[in-house]
């Protein structure tokens, strides 16, 4: 509705004395012209009303525009995330653990393209004695023909055999490693001959290396292969690491701090003063652990551990292991209470690696497949909770 003007009386008079002064003018003029038509003064005088009325009616400023009001934004609510991969190839007591704490972080690794594909598993095989003949199962030895003939399973079930640095940065930061990768371990100090006839063969046909765990007490076996393995750690295909110094004796929480702590500083200074290299891998004497061997390791450096347990392949963030003793496999020490999956890793005897290649490649398989599935969750909540932080994932 419009709202109605009013006026002040000094305004309305002079109104007034204007219309009156021009309705004299008008019958001034009326009278004359008397041949002019008569003009009528009311209407006259009611038309100058008006005009008066109309010229001096004040401009009316019009209302501000409102400023708009912005939408509300709703914030995004991010989606509940997977649970971790679990598979029925493993034992049941062996239960897959993580140790990734940052999730965003994990899952920034995870899908950066730049690193290695989800499905990623890594078979540890551990040998013993290579003889030409007979072997002694019960030893962990296997003959030549078997070693050579476990070699070419692997390859044609497309692994790769890398070294203990790359893999201790895939478990780290999933650092990109052939999809299924295979570290071989030749257990204790061995000639040059050793590494000639069995593994080099491999190393100039495919490029594979192979880990030493090298002990490092200084007794009459070592001068004997000591120059041999310095020379093939130069040619850049044998991979020294830790077996410990003294290496008979089992490190475990019963041992003193003292032990301990030897058995990795004359390790690691051997290592560095022959080898020129800092070990990032204890292969546990004996495959003895404990919470405190596992932290003092951490102290000194390392970054992977192996036990003598084969409870199957790891992956990123995943190492299936054992919260509890298993009667049906006594030897079998559990390692899930050390809360520290990277320092008690798995690993397999040669015997165990005929009948379990199809499961770590089934392994992979479905653990490949089960990050498809859940991909599109697991971004949209990476884009919610870390995208902010961490940026965009490459």
């Amino acid at each position: 509705m419009q709202k109605s003007t009013r006026f002040p009386s000094s305004f309305i008079s002079s109104v007034l004395l204007r219309a009156s002064l021009l309705a004299g003018i008008l019958t001034a003029c009326s009278s004359s012209a008397t041949s002019a038509p008569t003009t009528d003064v009311g209407i006259a005088l009611t038309q100058a009303y008006e005009t008066v009325v109309a010229q001096m009616q004040p401009t009316q400023t019009p209302l501000p525009t409102e400023t708009p009001i912005p939408t509300a934004t709703v914030p995004r609510t991010p989606p509940a995330l997977p649970g971790v991969f679990s598979t029925s190839q493993l034992n049941p007591l062996d239960t897959p653990h993580t140790y990734i704490q940052d999730t965003c972080q994990y899952l920034y690794d995870k899908w950066n393209s730049n690193n290695a594909a989800p499905g990623t598993v890594v078979m540890v095989i551990m040998l013993h004695g290579i003889k030409k003949e007979a072997a002694d199962v019960t030893a962990n030895d296997i003959t030549v023909q078997d070693f050579r003939q476990m070699m070419n399973d692997l390859k044609e079930q497309g692994f790769e055999a890398i070294t203990a640095n790359q893999m201790a940065d895939f478990m780290d930061h999933n650092a990109k490693i052939p999809q299924r990768s295979v570290l071989i371990i030749q257990d204790d100090r061995r000639t040059g001959e050793n590494f000639n006839d069995h593994f080099r063969p491999f190393y100039e046909k495919w490029g594979w290396p192979v880990v030493n765990a090298w002990i490092s007490a200084e007794d009459g076996p070592r001068a004997l292969s000591l120059q041999d393995n310095i020379a093939l750690e130069a040619e850049g295909w044998v991979d020294h690491q830790s077996h410990g110094y003294i290496h008979n004796i089992n490190m475990t929480d019963s041992a003193t701090d003292e032990f301990i702590r030897t058995e990795f500083e004359k390790s690691k200074a051997d290592l560095e003063q022959n080898f020129h290299k800092t070990p990032v891998a204890i292969i546990w004497p004996g495959g003895g652990f404990g919470v405190r061997p596992v932290q003092i390791a951490r102290e000194y450096g390392y970054r992977l551990g192996f036990t003598v347990n084969p409870r199957g392949p790891v992956m990123f963030n995943w190492v299936p292991l054992a919260d509890q003793a298993d009667p049906a496999r006594p030897a079998y020490l559990a390692e899930g209470y050390v809360n520290d999956p990277r320092m008690v890793l798995p690993r397999y005897w040669p015997y165990q690696v005929q009948a379990n290649l199809d499961i770590v490649r089934n392994i992979g398989n479905q653990a490949t497949e089960y990050a498809r599935q859940n991909k599109a969750i697991e971004l949209e909540y990476y884009d919610i909770m870390c995208a902010p932080t961490l940026g965009p994932i490459p």
